[in-house]
């Protein structure tokens, strides 16, 4: 199972199309959360959308709300409609495991993206996430209900997916200086999605969960 994450990548850029095609260009799932999320950030706030995909219709929502965003995902096929769509927006073509962008932003989601990383590289995202938030900002994400690994289908393709268990999300979260504020498993309100909203408070000092961030050329 775990060599399935690593065709994420190029499956999404293959079937960007499709995805695009089939992917909802009004919040309709994720409109309560969506919600909760803007309500914690400063009016034109900046936000950091990992796995924007195409853009749509979570960045959309955004821009359209008044904020900021920077939308990475790293499928350039994915990014160049972004691009194309939402020009006033910046669109960077990167994987999320590996990101550093020397900016501190108001919010940070990674909707239905994080979730087909392996169990590592999920642990390696705690520090990823911290290095790029500011002073309470919130962080949405979703992920599954159990640790374990998943494989679903698309474009007839096998899609990976991971989850830790909720009690490890919770430890790396506090470690990381993250509040949960809100954790609902398959939320009835949207789509069944398992779902996350978490806010950064501090940077809890000396924890052996800590680990250092190290940026690549």
């Amino acid at each position: 199972m775990p060599s399935k994450a690593g065709e994420i990548i190029r499956l999404y850029d293959r079937h960007a199309e499709a995805w695009d095609r089939n992917r909802s260009t009004d919040l309709i799932l994720e409109r309560g959360w969506m919600e909760r999320f803007v309500a914690l950030l400063p009016s034109g706030g900046s936000v950091l959308d990992l796995g924007c995909g195409s853009g749509q219709p979570i960045a959309r929502h955004l821009l359209e709300s008044g904020f900021a965003v920077v939308g990475v995902d790293s499928s350039p096929n994915l990014i160049a409609k972004c691009r194309n769509r939402f020009p006033e927006a910046e669109w960077v073509v990167a994987d999320m495991r590996t990101l550093f962008i020397n900016q501190k932003f108001d919010g940070l989601i990674a909707w239905d993206s994080f979730f087909h990383l392996s169990h590592k590289d999920q642990r390696g995202m705690f520090a990823i996430f911290r290095e790029h938030a500011s002073s309470g900002a919130p962080l949405l994400f979703t992920t599954g209900t159990e640790h374990g690994e998943a494989i679903g289908s698309f474009e007839g393709e096998s899609l990976y997916h991971a989850s830790l268990a909720p009690e490890e999300y919770r430890t790396h979260l506090a470690s990381y200086g993250f509040k949960v504020l809100g954790h609902v498993v398959e939320d009835p309100k949207c789509g069944r999605h398992t779902v996350w909203l978490a806010q950064y408070e501090y940077a809890a000092p000396n924890n052996p969960l800590h680990a250092t961030v190290t940026h690549g050329a």
